[in-house]
């Protein structure tokens, strides 16, 4: 018998070692990126263009999570990372950080509620 091939599988290491070049974390800018980090598409993909690459811009026409972007990819966020800072530093997409809840944890603003409530009396 001979001995057991190792597997081939393109959807293991290898293939995560070959969409980011053998890189295995963002530099630069995308070193900020978290999951809830908005990503927008700011130009259109060119022929050529790494699949994936294509791929994040189409999905990125409107504002998406780097969170959804990777569940739309099946991609680990670290490998994103690297495929978006590609991205980034070559200005086809732009991280947005995500739209605080104002006031978050504090509940709702007593000023707006007193205001709806005394226009409701009005009515």
């Amino acid at each position: 018998m001979s001995a057991p091939r190792p597997p081939t599988d393109p959807s293991g290491l290898e293939r995560y070692y070959v969409l980011t070049g053998g890189r295995s974390g963002p530099g630069g800018s995308a070193s900020s990126l978290d999951v809830a980090t908005l990503i927008v598409s700011r130009a259109a993909a060119v022929p050529g263009m790494q699949h994936e690459h294509e791929e994040i811009i189409r999905r990125c026409r409107d504002p998406l999570s780097v969170a959804e972007l990777g569940a739309h990819l099946g991609l680990p966020f670290n490998i994103l990372a690297v495929l978006l800072a590609d991205l980034l530093d070559a200005g086809r997409v732009e991280a947005r950080d995500p739209i605080p809840a104002s006031g978050a944890g504090s509940g709702p603003d007593l000023a707006l509620l007193e205001e709806v409530l005394s226009g409701l009396q009005r009515l």
